[in-house]
């Protein structure tokens, strides 16, 4: 690509003396976000141009070979493909734009083209698309068709314990992937056995990282603990790159220890990291993150973890910044690279943000969608809380169902949960105490097994932490020490779990692009491409995996409003009798209204959906009209369960003509017989801020109508509650169970209403 005597000589200039060499950031001073800064298009950004003589790089994105600096290098020499770059870099970026969205062409050609484009052309062509066509183009490009997720797994003391059963946990939920750091460094190796060994229960093939300083992090893998690692940083300005204290090259090298010792390796980058280390040139956010991105796959590496990481925060500050993080991972996974998503750090405190920055991600689908999703509470996750955590763990999964879109996680009952959590708990303690570790005592386990947090737990202190995670450095622990103490303490599923994850090592097939293990087998790039070309074609859910997304907990069903409600039934009956004295009839009687009660009501429904037991109602509504002078009369309507029509019905029964209309769930209305059925006198529409002073209201201004006068009709004030949102499904079930008991034609029937003993 380059000249090599020329670029020795560069390199030799760049590298042997750090305070001498030139650098290009002198011409700026660093600024805030808001001066010289910009997600896309900064006008410092070099403009996309590539000049090759005889295929050796003269110049690219308008930079000399002499200027290069070593990421420019860097890029040159092992980014570039000499053979395709001519064609990619004469082709028109809007021209290229389209073809990321355009479904008849096939990703195999995009990716090639790729090969041969400079970082600012790259950047060029996704600035083109609108957030929208960067989702879809995501969903076309990603290299692996199935999609996945990863958790962080951590807690504020750096408890084994804890580990172990939050680790399984989130095996438990399907995450592929977990990673774990610490509080307190030292306790690395502690963390590294407990999350290995939690891993393990439940089911083999869940990836495990632990993060920590990348000299002690090679260390846990070498020893077997960790099979992934993640935290290669790289930067896409060079002075970012040498307060890191690395070099592409340096970088490079650690990839390939990694990799020659089994153990999968990506990048880390995102949009901001500059900025936030002080040194961004004022270039834009994308540009700088198209850099790092050809970096990484100059590097070689398997895959890449960005779009915005710890840089998340700040790149949302800037305007159109989390469109910035979504063109970033387009560009990732238009490399080729498997791509940890970002949506780990959390950008901002706004949860109407945080759900519309992970819904593009949810319905592209991901290699892996969060890296990672705290599966911890967030007070727990040592990384900082994440974009996701345990306190939105069952909307996640809801989310899943909402849009029918795999995020990677299986909904698990709480029963499975808890058995999960103390066969962790008691392989960890099984290791410790064989091991010689530590004793865990039968108070500390169990906290740890019912705990949502590390707040609710009574186990080891900081400086036990300690000592178990130096010892097991001191004495050289491996995991196949770990695989041994489990199975002599009888842990013998466990044991082969964690051995068949060690023998992955020796083969090196989850080397493979986005490679992940699901049901015992290698899932990758390879052997599960993603190949979209349209509706029908690329990921789509089984019905199996349907089944097992759609089974979120507490699903309400008919069975479950009944179950619910029988509860109510006991004290209802204390409280109230109805007893049928057969059909109704009109009456007469001017100073009479007729309470017109639906078919369930107090039969299989025994409180409204604001919780008021139905008897309390009817008090009130019977001792309104008392109050208001006139008398009232109940009688079940069996023909309807409209509210409308229960309330016209029942004033066509009264000798007054005013009638009031009731439902079990509590929506209630006042009639007139010659009004049009849904042109009532007043209606409570809202049941479930109604309170009874409401109904006790709506008993006396019946009988004020009753009595041919114009009350004040009593408004239920709201505060723009969002009740429909919370109560329909209940009340379309309770609905449901009402009309099942109405009959076309049935006569209504008159009830004599007994109260007894006091109120509720």
């Amino acid at each position: 690509m380059t000249d090599d005597s020329h670029v020795r000589a560069n390199r030799w200039k760049r590298f042997s003396d750090w305070d001498e060499r030139p650098l290009r950031l002198d011409k700026f001073a660093v600024e805030d976000a808001s001066s010289g800064f910009a997600a896309f298009n900064s006008p410092y950004d070099p403009k996309p141009g590539l000049a090759m003589g005889q295929g050796v790089v003269e110049s690219m994105d308008g930079i000399a070979v002499r200027d290069f600096d070593m990421i420019d290098i860097f890029i040159a020499k092992y980014h570039l493909d000499p053979e395709i770059a001519p064609e990619a870099m004469a082709m028109p970026s809007l021209e290229i734009a389209r073809m990321l969205v355009d479904m008849n062409v096939p990703r195999s050609t995009l990716v090639r083209l790729a090969h041969g484009m400079t970082p600012a052309k790259l950047a060029e062509v996704v600035a083109h698309l609108s957030s929208l066509e960067i989702a879809f183009a995501y969903g076309k490009m990603r290299a692996r068709q199935t999609p996945g997720n990863q958790a962080h797994v951590t807690n504020a003391k750096d408890d084994p314990l804890q580990m172990a059963a939050d680790a399984a946990t989130a095996v438990a939920f399907g995450f592929d992937e977990i990673e774990t750091t610490m509080r307190v460094a030292r306790n690395s190796w502690s963390n590294a056995v407990a999350c290995a060994v939690g891993a393990s229960v439940g089911r083999w093939g869940t990836l495990f990282q632990c993060s920590s300083e990348e000299a002690e992090e090679l260390k846990i893998g070498m020893a077997g603990f960790t099979s992934y690692a993640e935290t290669l940083s790289v930067y896409g300005t060079e002075k970012s790159f040498v307060d890191g204290d690395d070099t592409p090259w340096s970088k490079g090298f650690l990839a390939a220890a990694y990799a020659s010792r089994g153990i999968k390796m990506r990048c880390t980058s995102g949009a901001g990291s500059e900025l936030l280390m002080g040194f961004h040139e004022r270039k834009s956010l994308l540009y700088l993150e198209a850099r790092c991105l050809c970096l990484q796959r100059a590097m070689g590496v398997q895959g890449t973890q960005n779009g915005g990481v710890d840089g998340a925060p700040v790149t949302c500050t800037v305007p159109g910044g989390m469109r910035e993080l979504m063109a970033e991972n387009l560009i990732a996974v238009w490399l080729d690279l498997e791509c940890a998503s970002g949506n780990d750090a959390r950008a901002t405190e706004s949860e109407i943000r945080v759900g519309a920055k992970i819904l593009p991600y949810l319905i592209a689908g991901s290699d892996l969608i969060c890296s990672g999703f705290g599966s911890i509470l967030k007070y727990d996750n040592s990384f900082n809380p994440s974009l996701l955590n345990g306190e939105e763990l069952e909307d996640y999964l809801v989310l899943q169902r909402d849009f029918e879109a795999d995020g990677g996680l299986t909904p698990v009952g709480e029963a499975r949960i808890m058995d999960l959590r103390a066969r962790a708990v008691d392989a960890i303690s099984a290791v410790l105490e064989e091991l010689g570790l530590a004793k865990p005592t039968a108070d500390m386990k169990q906290s740890v097994i019912a705990a949502s947090g590390s707040d609710e737990t009574r186990t080891f202190s900081g400086r036990d932490v300690a000592m178990i995670s130096e010892a097991i450095f001191a004495r050289s622990i491996t995991v196949i020490d770990v695989i041994k103490a489990l199975a002599a303490r009888g842990f013998h599923e466990e044991a082969e779990n964690l051995l068949k994850l060690v023998r992955l090592r020796v083969s090196g097939d989850y080397l493979q692009t986005s490679a992940v293990v699901r049901n015992g087998k290698i899932v990758s790039a390879v052997n599960d491409p993603n190949e979209y070309h349209g509706p029908g074609t690329g990921y789509r859910l089984s019905e199996a995996r349907r089944e097992e997304i759609v089974a979120i907990r507490d699903v309400l069903t008919r069975q479950e409003v009944l179950r619910g409600e029988a509860q109510f039934r006991p004290a209802e009956v204390t409280r109230i009798a109805y007893r049928p004295v057969g059909p109704a009839a009109a009456t007469g009687n001017p100073r009479e209204v007729v309470i017109g009660i639906s078919p369930a009501f107090g039969v299989k429904l025994f409180q409204t959906v604001a919780g008021h037991p139905l008897s309390a109602i009817l008090r009130v509504l019977i001792s309104g009209i008392a109050e208001g002078g006139c008398t009232a009369r109940v009688v079940r309507m069996l023909h309807t369960a409209d509210t409308s029509f229960l309330g016209l019905s029942a004033a066509r029964l009264a000798g007054s003509g005013i009638g009031i209309g009731i439902q079990a769930k509590g929506t209630a209305v006042i009639h007139q017989r010659d009004r049009l059925p849904h042109n009532n006198l007043e209606l409570f529409s809202n049941s479930p801020i109604t309170k009874l002073e409401h109904y006790k209201r709506m008993g006396l201004n019946a009988a004020a109508y009753a009595r041919g006068e114009m009350p004040e009709p009593v408004i239920v004030p709201t505060r723009g509650e969002a009740m429909g949102s919370r109560y329909h499904a209940r009340v379309s079930m309770i609905y449901a169970i009402e009309t099942e008991m109405t009959s076309e034609g049935a006569e209504p029937e008159e009830i004599d209403i007994k109260f007894l003993g006091a109120a509720a």
